[in-house]
């Protein structure tokens, strides 16, 4: 969007001074340079006029107040340059656990032929402290759960104290904890059930055995953590101990929100380390499309160009690490899709870094993850994901709008302002006093009504339709073929009633203040107008009684100018007459209601392009 800006102003920075020059140069060929005063005085207030000086102030105002609504759902934004990016998403990369799920591992049951020195094990290699409430979700229900079983984790970490320790990693899938025992040390290992499996002195029955057991929990929704030890310290030939069946139910509102993410076109993939049947199950609780699951095994032994296509198609991965997360957000990206990547862990964070949108967990993200993300979910929730996404669109939204009224206005106030003026160097003879369509001091007049309070009151809008559609391509021009079209057609209506009235009174008697004041006020009330039907050229947008206020606060300062005998004197008008008004509101009234049924007749074409 700031690209975008930037090289449309510089295109209207310099077709605005290619037309002042040209109204100056013309203005001194007809008139002389004894008005060089007037006229460059003149020219200059019209690339004012012409300029959207306001856009900077409205677009920061648009971007501040969607920041300050996302913080309200739990969304920090730590880059604004992600809200307009929030809005062109295409795909969620997604972990499992704390974000569809509710990270509250409770465990459901022992599957063990031991289940006290599983018990034990499930207590001595652990990082958790149920007194602090200091650890992961996972440990911490371990010990809740041992606790709840007549153990006194604290006690028995007193009696058995570690001595040595191998740190949980997502590259060997285990942790190992080393304990003193009244017969010297024990190495307990707790960890990725296959992993542990293939780490313990088993018969091929039995490892047969167990793996069944694994798939039918994990295919029940079910994570499953394997437990293991051997005195010593050592990390293979160990004693099978048994599994931990937990239980991490999805949240309840993460199906409606993967829901209205598709209906907005945003494709949801799941990205986890869990077992790829634990994966499958949550995916299809929570409404994510999941034919089959690929793993980070599978994944290694393709080649680039089945992964890209794997990639493409498939949209839930399984025991992936970190690099495959990488690999995954650059294929997508390669693919030309805005992809949107959650995180928490120090490994995550190149692929936060390299996803157009990093979003990291507030609550068991790590300080790196945070740091290079783009948005932080306060609760490590999907749907805050998803909400974030319908503030990004509807923040772009309100930028539209207020482009499409600026521009529009300052089109009708262009034509009207320039052709009225090359009248004025035609039929004007020197010498002759030159009244040109509008004083110079109407002009800023009318910049500052309709471009200050009605278009940062845009900026307040809520848009509900915004979600209704599929994302916008980063590469869309800055105005789609709807706004363009309402901006010309409006514009230029704007610009010829406003010439017909200014060619038109003086035939009807009416002198050149008069007229111009006609003018003047006709100007502002249909500039003022030209707000409502701006704001609903995709769809329909609720009442904001923000907007209405801000037009009739702005309508109310435009009366005073003509009641108030000293603002009249300063912007140069006179009263009008009864028949005076009447045209004012007359050609404001058909200039509305043209600029509604141009809105109306673009709504149509879009719903017979949609439906077709």
């Amino acid at each position: 969007l700031e690209r975008r800006l930037d090289e449309f102003g510089k295109r209207v920075a310099w077709i605005v001074i290619a037309l002042a020059i040209g109204l100056l140069a013309m203005g001194l060929a007809t008139r002389g340079v004894d008005d060089f005063r007037v006229l460059f005085l003149f020219a200059v207030v019209l690339a004012v006029a012409a300029v959207p000086e306001s856009l900077p102030a409205v677009l920061t105002l648009a971007f501040a107040l969607g920041v300050e609504r996302m913080a309200a759902r739990n969304a920090i934004v730590r880059r604004l340059s992600a809200v307009e990016a929030l809005g062109s998403v295409t795909v969620i990369a997604t972990d499992k656990t704390g974000t569809l799920t509710e990270n509250e591992m409770r465990v459901d049951r022992l599957d063990s032929p031991d289940a006290e020195e599983t018990l034990r094990a499930m207590m001595l290699a652990n990082d958790a402290d149920l007194d602090s409430g200091v650890g992961e979700p996972m440990e911490t229900g371990l010990l809740r759960f041992a606790a709840g079983q007549g153990g006194d984790p604290t006690a028995l970490r007193s009696r058995h104290p570690r001595v040595d320790e191998r740190p949980f990693d997502a590259e060997w899938k285990f942790m190992r904890a080393t304990v003193e025992t009244d017969d010297g040390t024990t190495s307990y290992l707790k960890g990725a059930p296959e992993t542990i499996l293939s780490r313990c002195v088993l018969s091929d029955a039995e490892v047969a055995q167990w793996s069944e057991k694994i798939d039918d929990y994990a295919a029940q929704g079910f994570r499953t953590l394997a437990f293991a030890k051997r005195p010593g310290q050592f990390e293979s030939d160990l004693e099978w101990l048994g599994l931990a069946l937990l239980w991490d139910p999805p949240r309840p509102e993460v199906p409606d929100a993967i829901a209205k993410a598709a209906a907005a076109g945003v494709r949801v993939i799941m990205v986890t380390g869990d077992h790829p049947a634990t994966a499958k199950a949550v995916a299809e609780q929570v409404g994510i499309r999941c034919e089959r699951v690929l793993t980070g095994d599978q994944f290694d032994s393709m080649d680039s160009t089945r992964r890209t296509e794997e990639i493409r198609n498939c949209d839930v991965f399984a025991r992936v690490t970190s690099a495959h997360k990488l690999e995954i957000v650059n294929a997508l990206r390669a693919d030309d899709e805005a992809v949107a990547m959650t995180g928490d862990g120090v490994n995550d964070a190149p692929a936060l870094k390299a996803a157009d949108v990093g979003i990291a967990m507030g609550i068991r993200g790590s300080d790196v993850s945070r740091e290079v993300a783009d948005l932080v979910l306060l609760d490590d929730n999907f749907a805050t994901l998803v909400a974030a996404i319908e503030e990004g669109r509807s923040i772009y939204e309100n930028v539209q709008k207020f482009i499409r009224t600026l521009f529009s206005t300052n089109l009708s106030e262009t034509i009207l302002i320039a052709v009225g003026a090359l009248i004025v160097f035609g039929l004007g003879a020197a010498g002759d006093e030159l009244r040109l369509p509008l004083a110079a001091v109407q002009i800023l007049w009318v910049n500052l009504l309709t471009d200050s309070l009605p278009a940062l009151a845009l900026a307040t809008d809520r848009n509900p339709g915004a979600m209704g559609q599929p994302p916008r391509p980063a590469s869309a021009p800055l105005l789609d073929r709807a706004s363009l079209r309402f901006v010309v057609i409006v514009g230029v209506l704007g610009g010829i009633v406003g010439l017909g009235l200014l060619g038109g009174l003086p035939q009807l008697a009416h002198s050149t203040q008069s007229t111009q004041t006609v003018v003047f006020c006709f100007l502002v009330f249909v500039q003022l107008s030209f707000v409502l039907p701006a704001r609903r050229v995709h769809w329909r947008t609720p009442f904001n009684w923000l907007v209405v206020a801000a037009i009739a606060l702005s309508a109310a300062a435009q009366f005073l100018v003509l009641l108030v005998p000293a603002m009249s004197t300063a912007l140069q008008t006179v009263p009008l007459t009864l028949s005076q008004a009447i045209w004012v509101a007359v050609a404001t009234l058909v200039c509305w209601l043209l600029a509604e049924v141009t809105v109306l007749q673009s709504r149509r074409s879009a719903l017979r392009s949609a439906s077709a």
